[in-house]
């Protein structure tokens, strides 16, 4: 599977549980759609992913990458119900940055 850089590093970040190696994978004013909720611009988005980190300590493993629509499929495993699940990360990357992401199952 080939995935581009920039979710190489958020998927390692992610199972390191480094939201700040995390939250570097994306852009200033990125957005993250999650759960029902909208988080803007990097401190916010550190802040979601280290209360994620904290809450359900979950794990990501790349199943799928679509290079066209760049989506990454991942089985995502932790202490939630239904773990684990397969989910969908929708991404749009922008100069190497990640400026929107929204994950659906």
């Amino acid at each position: 599977m080939n995935l581009p850089n920039v979710i190489q590093e958020l998927v390692k970040a992610k199972n390191n549980f480094d939201s700040t190696a995390f939250a570097e994978c994306f852009a200033e004013t990125a957005v993250v759609f999650d759960e029902g909720k909208t988080h803007t611009g990097r401190k916010e988005i550190e802040q979601w992913i280290d209360n994620a980190n904290k809450e359900y300590q979950d794990t990501m493993e790349p199943v799928d990458y679509d290079e066209k629509e760049e989506i990454l499929s991942a089985k995502v495993t932790g202490s939630f119900p239904g773990s684990p699940l397969i989910l969908k990360f929708h991404f749009k990357i922008v100069e190497g940055k990640i400026q929107n992401l929204k994950v659906t199952e």
